[in-house]
């Protein structure tokens, strides 16, 4: 018999808030956390705006010494880490440290590092590039930190499939612990994309939005989307066995009860128009729960705010659930946090953690024309209180990557 699996711990960083309840409630008030971009010159770029984490400081988690050794995708998913690890009232002295993980992805690592040495190896030469400058950016490395920090000798791994790597990287975690490999695992995703490479070739790939207006630009199923924001941080979750929590006594948040992961097998970059890869990823999730999709609560959409990621995820949402779409009500909380690729499916878990808790759907901020192609209830600018039994998580990554959660109330 497989093991239940439940969510014990909470820890983020994101550009609407440094800690869990700030960026909850900011997310339930509808919160931007778009803005013009304060981490370089953007005077030659034509996407200008970006989700950008604020007031972080590295040393509130680390101490100076290893805050500088860590490249900031890494700094990010220690702090939340940190604070999953404290909010979950883990004994780590009496913890069996074989069987405590760490599955915990990024999608493009350290990019800002990278960036900065290799300017330094034209100018300065090849002997001044930094004696750290692989582990620096090797996207391991934040899974890897973490296992040293706390000790956690089992498992230690990270998912990497670009915007669907939060997702993977729960859901990985859930069936490692579901076939009793672990009893914890620390998961979730980080990313500290906002650079100026990363931003120009997000531009070249004409995926990012180009306008010059914060509160306009990441409108997730509105008719004039025309990319996606940019965004930064981390999510991280604890995970444990329903028997190693209630051993201990845990307060536990919910419940892991599905898990779909599929490839649309189409194209590198654009989703399949007709959502099949999608929907089949999020009925896996449904079937494993053994509930009817009707009684799914609520929706947290991928929700880009590119043209074809809003409408062929629409669609894959009509072609699983039929008319009953049109009851669930959907939403991207992207239109606040902007797109944190990686990272992005590990915070939007922690926000239908939330949502459960407090039965409360947080918002689509920034909607005002409707698209034709996109008629869900995406529940335009103003939050909803609603009993939330199971919350679903979309994510869909470049290379066709489908990751969906399942999260129930918790009862036993």
């Amino acid at each position: 018999m497989k093991n239940r699996v439940v969510i014990t711990g909470l820890g983020a960083i994101t550009p609407v808030g440094n800690n869990v309840d700030t960026f909850w409630n900011n997310i339930k008030n509808g919160v931007c956390g778009i803005d013009f971009i304060k981490a370089f010159d953007t005077s030659e770029f034509k996407a200008k705006v970006a989700a950008e984490v604020k007031d972080f400081n590295p040393t509130d988690f680390l101490d100076r010494r290893e805050s500088r050794r860590l490249d900031r995708f890494a700094q990010f998913a220690l702090a939340a880490a940190s604070e999953a690890v404290k909010d979950s009232k883990l004994d780590l002295d009496s913890l069996d440290k074989e069987r405590f993980g760490v599955v915990v992805g990024s999608g493009i690592g350290g990019i800002g590092t990278l960036e900065k040495q290799d300017r330094t190896l034209i100018d300065k030469g090849p002997n001044r590039v930094h004696p750290l400058f692989i582990p620096m950016i090797i996207s391991n490395m934040a899974a890897g930190n973490i296992a040293i920090k706390f000790g956690a000798k089992g498992v230690c791994t990270n998912v990497v499939t670009a915007c669907a790597t939060g997702t993977n990287c729960i859901g990985e975690a859930y069936r490692m612990i579901q076939n009793g490999i672990a009893d914890v695992i620390i998961a979730g995703g980080t990313e500290a994309c906002v650079t100026p490479l990363s931003i120009a070739g997000f531009v070249s790939l004409t995926a990012l939005s180009k306008s010059d207006d914060p509160k306009r630009a990441s409108i997730p199923f509105d008719k004039d989307r025309n990319g996606f924001v940019m965004g930064e941080g981390s999510g991280i979750v604890i995970l444990e066995s329903m028997d190693h929590a209630k051993k201990r006594n845990a307060k536990i948040y919910s419940e892991v009860v599905g898990y779909g992961s599929t490839c649309d097998a189409y194209h590198i970059t654009s989703v399949d128009p007709l959502g099949a890869g999608a929907a089949n990823a999020m009925n896996i999730a449904i079937e494993e729960a053994g509930i009817d999709k009707k009684e799914v609560s609520y929706i947290n959409a991928h929700g880009t705010s590119t043209a074809s990621n809003d409408s062929g995820e629409t669609k894959a949402i009509k072609r699983l659930f039929g008319d009953a779409a049109y009851n669930i009500p959907v939403s991207s909380t992207k239109s606040m946090t902007g797109h944190l690729l990686g990272a992005a499916g590990a915070i939007e878990a922690i926000v239908c953690v939330k949502s459960i808790q407090d039965d409360f759907i947080p918002p689509t901020v920034g909607y005002k024309e409707k698209d034709e192609e996109c008629d869900l209830d995406y529940v335009p600018n103003v939050g909803r209180e609603i009993k939330v039994e199971y919350a679903m998580s979309n994510s869909f990554g470049f290379g066709g990557h489908n990751a969906v959660i399942l999260l129930k109330k918790w009862s036993e």
